[in-house]
C-alpha cells in the first residue's frame, strides 16, 4: 500500500513535467496557465497517508501457541486496518520483554502491545518516556494512571462457567481436573468460573492444580496425569503450557475444554469446546480513540455480551442430547445478565426438580436453578401446575 502510493505520486510528478515541456514548446502563454498544475500540490495531500499503522506485540510464548499469545496475534491480524505488524515472542524472561517493549517504542512504532500481566512493572517505567506512543497492556484492569496506556482483560470466568457446566454433563466419575499456571490474571478467572459451572452442573469434585509456571509443558503434563490418577475423567486448563496437558488427555481418550484460543487442532476428537479471545473487539475501540487523539488512559473488557469472548464448539465431538441447547441458552443469559455466574454453587447437585410424572415425559431440565430467571420458574409452575423444588437431577 505504501509503495503503491509512492509510485502514484511519482507518476503524477512525471506527468506534470511532460505537460510543462509540451506547453513551452507550443506557446509560452499557456505555461502560466500550466502553473495551476501546482494544484498538483494535492499530491502532497497524499502525504497524510503516512502508510500502515506500525503495531508491535511483545508476548511471553510462541505466537502460534494455540493459547494466550496466539489469541493476540490472531486478533491484530483480524483488524480491518492497514497494519505493519512486528512480533517478539517467547519472552518468558521479563527483562527481555522490557527490552523489546522499549526497543519498539524507540523505533517509532505507533502502538506497542505488552501482552502479559507480568510485563506491567516494566511498562510503568517505559511508557512515560514515550508520551506519543500508545501502549496496550493485558491482562490488566487499570492503566496505573498513565495517559498513553490502555488496559485490557477478559471476563474469562464467563466462558469458564459455560465450559464447566458442559463438562459436568460428560463426567462419569464426577471428578474433573484443572491444570493452571501461576495463580494470576485471566487464569484465575477462568478456573474459578469453570469450577463454579461444573459444580452447578452436578460434578462432585473439581480438583485444581497450579503448576507455578506459564510455560512448563512437562509440568502441565505431570499435573494432568496426576488428575487422571485421582479419578478425573474430564480435563481443562489455561495458559500456553496446556499443550502438555492436552497431550495427556489425547493419550487417554479424555475430553478437554480449551480457553484463550481454539485448541481443537491439538486433539480433534477430544476437544469439546474452546473459549476464544477475540481481542479485536476492544483493539478497534483503542485505535479509534487513538485516531481521535486519545492515546490511553482507559481499560477495556472482552466478554460474551460484546462478542470478545466466543465459545467455539467442536462439531466433531458429540454432546449428550440437550447439552448444546442448554449451553447456548446459558451463553445468551450470561450476556444479557439474566444468568448470575457469581451465585455460589453448593457442591454436588444444585438443580431444580419438577414432578416429572405430572409433566410431559419429553421435557428435560438442565440445572435450571443456577441460571433460570425466577420469573420464568414461576411462569413454568403456573403453566404446568407443578412445584419446582431442589435436589433432583433428571438424567439427560
Amino acid at each position: 500500500m505504501k509503495k503503491w502510493i509512492r509510485i502514484l505520486a511519482l507518476f503524477s510528478a512525471v506527468g506534470m513535467v511532460a505537460v510543462g515541456c509540451g506547453s513551452d514548446a507550443e506557446s509560452p502563454a499557456p505555461t502560466t496557465t500550466a502553473a495551476p498544475a501546482t494544484t498538483a500540490a494535492p499530491a502532497t495531500t497524499a502525504a497524510p497517508d503516512v502508510g500502515p499503522l506500525r503495531v508491535a506485540i511483545v508476548a511471553p510464548s510462541a505466537s502460534d501457541d494455540l493459547a494466550f499469545s496466539q489469541s493476540m496475534v490472531d486478533s491484530v491480524n483480524a483488524l480491518d486496518r492497514d497494519i505493519e505488524l512486528s512480533i517478539t515472542d517467547g519472552t518468558f524472561i521479563i527483562e527481555d520483554a522490557a527490552a523489546a517493549i522499549r526497543g519498539y517504542a524507540e523505533d517509532g512504532h505507533d502502538v506497542v502491545i505488552a501482552h502479559g500481566t507480568q510485563f506491567g512493572a516494566s511498562l510503568m517505567e517505559i511508557a512515560p518516556d514515550f508520551p506519543d506512543v500508545t501502549f496496550a497492556w493485558g491482562t490488566a484492569t487499570d492503566t496505573q494512571g498513565l495517559d498513553n496506556v490502555f488496559a485490557y482483560a477478559p471476563a474469562a470466568d464467563e466462558g469458564g462457567y459455560v465450559n464447566g457446566w458442559i463438562a459436568s454433563s460428560l463426567t462419569e466419575t464426577g471428578v474433573i481436573g484443572v491444570v493452571g499456571p501461576i495463580e494470576a490474571g485471566d487464569a484465575v478467572a477462568y478456573i474459578n468460573g469453570f469450577e463454579a459451572g461444573a459444580l452447578a452442573g452436578g460434578a462432585a469434585e473439581v480438583n485444581v492444580t497450579y503448576t507455578g509456571s506459564f510455560g512448563d509443558v512437562a509440568l502441565a503434563a505431570e499435573a494432568a496425569e496426576a488428575h487422571l490418577a485421582n479419578n478425573a475423567d474430564v480435563l481443562t486448563g489455561t495458559a500456553q503450557m496446556v499443550v502438555g496437558a492436552v497431550g495427556v488427555a489425547a493419550d487417554n481418550d479424555v475430553p478437554w475444554f480449551g480457553t484463550q484460543a481454539n485448541q481443537t487442532s491439538l486433539a480433534p476428537d477430544l476437544v469439546v469446546a474452546s473459549q476464544v479471545y477475540h481481542w479485536e473487539v476492544v483493539l478497534e475501540e483503542m485505535l479509534s480513540l487513538r485516531d481521535s487523539g486519545v492515546l490511553g488512559g482507559q481499560a477495556f473488557e472482552i466478554n460474551l455480551a460484546n462478542g470478545g469472548l466466543v465459545i467455539e464448539f467442536n462439531d466433531a465431538f458429540a454432546l449428550p442430547a440437550g447439552v448444546r441447547e442448554g449451553a447456548d441458552a446459558m451463553i445468551t443469559g450470561i450476556g444479557t445478565g439474566t444468568v448470575d455466574i457469581s451465585a455460589p454453587a453448593s457442591g454436588g447437585l444444585d438443580v431444580v426438580a419438577c414432578g416429572l410424572d405430572e409433566v410431559d415425559g419429553d421435557l428435560n431440565f438442565y440445572n435450571w436453578s443456577e441460571y433460570m430467571d425466577p420469573d420464568l420458574i414461576t411462569a413454568f409452575q403456573d403453566q404446568y401446575g407443578v412445584t419446582v423444588t431442589e435436589d433432583f437431577y433428571p438424567s439427560n
